[in-house]
């Protein structure tokens, strides 16, 4: 039998007007960021897909919009969600440096360009590299330590992208391809990832 990680981008978080708390750091807001109901009702129809029925294991990120996607998926296999700040999306720090490194960049997401600069990283950030380091670590654990289960994983789209490089080819419009079928990390997506032993020998989008 082969092990199962269903790796799943939490769904569509609220758009937020107005002053943030001061006192808080950009990483903080970034953590404590919610789901919009346009998300609530995705990630229930989410968690009724016929793929996580019948999941052995759940991990989470520890940001919020991560479990408020997770939940869903708990109840409907009767888990506790089990949480690793490895699965947290990749510390952004300092903004201003992010805008510099996007001027004049073709896409509009940090996450899409850094595929290509996977070193780059602002002042107390992440890069590409540091990113697929620690998810690469947690993976290796979950194959070892749930051989032949089900796992689904709750991250993030720069998170999951990063990691992904480790399997994926990135194309002429900054997007991953597997065996040149392209993959689409929106919120919420839901990927297969089919792995014997350590290998991994099939992975597909899940509509």
């Amino acid at each position: 039998m082969n092990t199962i990680i269903y790796l799943i981008r939490h769904a569509d978080t609220i758009n937020e007007l107005g002053l943030r708390n001061t006192k808080e750091t950009s990483q903080i807001i970034n953590e404590k960021e919610i789901l919009s109901i346009k998300g609530e009702e995705d990630s229930k129809k989410l968690s009724e897909n016929e793929e996580l029925q019948t999941i052995d294991t759940i991990w989470c990120s520890s940001y919020v919009r991560a479990k408020q996607t997770a939940k869903y998926i708990a109840n409907k296999n009767n888990l506790q969600i089990n949480i690793d700040e490895r699965l947290n999306e990749r510390k952004l720090g300092n903004l201003k440096e992010i805008a510099i490194f996007m001027k004049d960049k073709k896409t509009k997401d940090p996450s899409q360009e850094q595929l290509l600069y996977p070193k780059f990283k602002t002042s107390n950030g992440e890069s590409a590299e540091d990113t697929n380091k620690r998810m690469t670590e947690f993976l290796s654990e979950c194959l070892k330590k749930y051989k032949e289960k089900r796992i689904a994983i709750i991250s993030h789209g720069g998170t999951i992208k990063f990691l992904l490089l480790n399997w994926c080819n990135v194309n002429n419009n900054l997007k991953l391809e597997y065996k040149d079928r392209e993959l689409n990390i929106t919120s919420p997506s839901l990927l297969k990832l089919t792995f014997k032993d350590n290998e991994l020998i099939n992975l597909e989008q899940i509509s």
